[in-house]
Parts: structure tokens; sequence; C-alpha cells
């Protein structure tokens, strides 16, 4: 990296990284679900405080989400870090937000130690609960992003992936009621609600002739009945739904609650649908913030590798891609072997040496991209119009 604060950046890292080990490792021991991150979100919040960040804590009524703002001593654009701290039930943090977490924050601090220089103001959010009812989503539609001009978050990963795209996603769930009866003496008696859920299913597997190769539907039945000699009269089922863009998400998510109609029609129930989680957008790569940012690590010796997929996972930082300029790549955290997220042994990955090197570059990476706007005035222009173009053309 041969930029003007190259060297800065450098010292302020090593400056951190014993802080910044001890917060990742600390929640990696303390694992907590999504809206009970009451310790991770305190120990950022504290670390942030520490460094001179003013927090707002709970924020917009959640008790474990947080904006901490450093404003520079001159004037800039504002440069928002997203952090996740959530782990998933049974494993921790097979996701490694412990060290997600870490990294954005690491940057916001980092970056908050040259703005009083060259001007900016820092923004470090904590949004709880990826992993479930994501509160990126909750502050994308509560306009926490009207006065930040571009975003940042990252993913450990099994390799260095540019910021790409993540399927819209809507979980939507179907509730049919019917009439109890004796399923021995009296069924003619009883309208059964799993039959209409067994029904809404086929349907459902009848439609997938007909999907994009890139869509996915799929559920579970939560509720099915009590008792196998009793006609059911309740019955409830949990679906995923997800596409490439939100035009075809849209469409299909009416032919899926279309297949439970019918399936409750047969079966002479009535149904109900509704949202059980928070519906994700498909994440929009800002592709001139992205480029910048994977220049600033070809400098650090890191090739970004371009992942060509049809189909992949949701993620809450689609929303904020849909109101900010926005970009989300992975660092390497398993030594260049293939880990698969969501596993123990992906999780123990989040405490190597290893991860703590991909965490460092990413963080200098972040901070120099940040820079990078601040001080080139015609490269953030060129990543808000190609925001602004992106957007018209999604209507």
């Amino acid at each position: 990296m041969n930029k003007v604060y190259t060297k800065n950046i450098q010292m302020v890292i090593q400056k951190l990284r014993p802080e910044l080990q001890a917060l990742s490792e600390y929640i990696y021991d303390h694992p907590e679900l999504g809206h009970k991150e009451f310790l991770s979100s305190k120990a950022h919040v504290d670390l942030l405080e520490k460094h001179g960040f003013e927090v707002e804590y709970p924020y917009l009524g959640i008790e474990t989400a947080f904006r901490a703002v450093y404003k520079g001593e001159k004037e800039g654009p504002a440069i928002a870090y997203l952090s996740e701290f959530d782990a998933l039930p049974g494993i921790g943090h097979g996701c490694g937000h412990n060290l997600l977490g870490t990294t954005d924050t690491g940057a916001g601090i980092a970056l908050s130690k040259l703005v009083d220089e060259i001007g900016g103001t820092v923004v470090v959010l904590g949004t709880p609960a990826e992993e479930t009812n994501g509160d990126k989503v909750t502050m994308a539609a509560a306009d926490t992003f009207d006065d930040i001009d571009v975003a940042f978050c990252t993913h450990p990963s099994d390799g260095y992936y540019a910021s790409g795209t993540s399927m819209a996603m809507e979980a939507v769930e179907f509730r049919f009621y019917g009439k109890t009866s004796h399923a021995a003496a009296a069924p003619f008696e009883g309208i059964n609600a799993l039959d209409a859920c067994l029904n809404t299913f086929n349907n459902i597997n009848a439609l997938r002739q007909q999907l994009r190769p890139s869509a996915r539907v799929h559920g579970v039945i939560k509720e099915g009945g009590e008792a196998a000699n009793i006609i059911p009269d309740y019955t409830r089922a949990e679906f995923y739904v997800r596409a490439m863009d939100m035009p075809y998400l849209n469409e299909l998510r009416e032919k899926v609650i279309q297949c439970a109609e019918a399936g409750a029609m047969a079966a002479g129930c009535k149904m109900e649908w509704g949202h059980y989680e928070a519906s994700y957008q498909n994440l929009i790569t800002n592709e001139t913030l992205s480029n910048q940012f994977n220049q600033n690590m070809k400098e650090l010796g890191i090739e970004m590798q371009v992942e060509e997929r049809d189909s992949m996972g949701s993620m809450d930082m689609g929303n904020v891609s849909q109101v900010v300029p926005a970009i989300n790549p992975y660092f390497e955290i398993t030594s260049g072997k293939f880990v698969s997220a969501h596993t123990v042994e992906f999780r123990d990955c989040t405490k190597t040496e290893a991860a703590y090197d991909g965490m460092e570059k990413t963080i200098a990476a972040f901070t120099q991209t940040a820079i990078d706007l601040i001080t080139n005035e015609p490269l953030l222009q060129a990543v808000k119009e190609e925001f602004k173009q992106t957007m018209l053309k999604q209507g």
C-alpha cells in the first residue's frame, strides 16, 4: 500500500491488536443468541467508549443494538461499519460473528484515529440477531443510514472473496384451521388441518419444476397435530422463500401462497399466512466501492476472488445495500482449507493466527478505503452515482 496513511494505519492496528483479540475471544467464550447478546454488545460498547466514541445504547429500542459515533475535527463524509455478534444455538460462534464484529468495530476505531486530521465521521453500528431477525432490516427501515455515505461489513470465510450478492428471502408461515373429531369413530365429522398442510408441501413440490434454477423454497411443519387418533384442527408450517432479486422473490412468494390457499381449499380448511422472521433483500454490491477495497487488499498481498454462484444464502446486509452504497467482502480464517461455516470446526478457526491475520488485513483495507473516499471527492461521487443509477434501474 503505497498510500500516505499506510504507515499510520499499520501502527494503529498493531496497537489495537491485543484489545481486538481479547474482544473476539471474550465473545467466543460467551456465545449469546440473537437479541440476547448482552455481554457481547456491552464488550463492544465498552471498547468504543474507551476510544472516544459517543454511544447510544440501546438503540432504536433494541436492547443489544448500539450506534457509536466519532466525529472528526473537520467536516467530511460519514463512514459506517456494521458489527455482528450473535451466536448459533448449540455450537456457539460457528458462523464467526465473534471475529466479524471485532473486525468491523476495529476498523471503526482505526479510522477514528485519523479523521481528526483528514475529516469525516465514523459510525459503528451494533446489529444484533443476523442469524434470525436481523436488525439491519430494522435499521434500514428506520432511516439509520440517511446521514451515512457508505457502509461496510465483512465476514470470516475459507477464502478472500470479493463482495458479491446474496439471495432475497422471505420467512413465510402458514396456519391452517380445521375441526377436531375422533379419527377412528367419526373422521367424517372432522376437517383435517394436517391434510391442508401436507397438500401445501405437495403443491410446492409440484411448483419446483417451474422455478428458476437459482430459486429456493424450503420448509418444515412446526405444529402438526396432537395425537394420531384426533383429526387435527390446527397446523403450522414455516418456509423460507429465496430468489436472487426482489421482483422474482415477490412473484415466487405469491405462487407459494397460492399453493397454500389451494391446499387449504382442498381440505376444506381456513388458511392464514404471515412472516415469522424478518425478510431480507438481496445484497447489491457497489462495484466502484468494491473495486477500491479489492485494490487496497491487493496492495496488502491479497487477491480477492470473485465467486460465480447461481444460489447462496441470505443476509440482512442486503437491506442496507438498498439504502446506501455498501460492500460485504469475506476474509480467510481457515489457513487455505475448506471449512464449512455453521460448524464447530469453523468456530474454532476464529481463534487462530490465520484468523487474526485476516482480521488485520481487512481492517487495514477497510480503513484505507475509507480514507480514499474522504480524501478523493471524485471517487466518493462515483460511488454515489453508481448507487443512484442502480436504484433507478430497480425502479
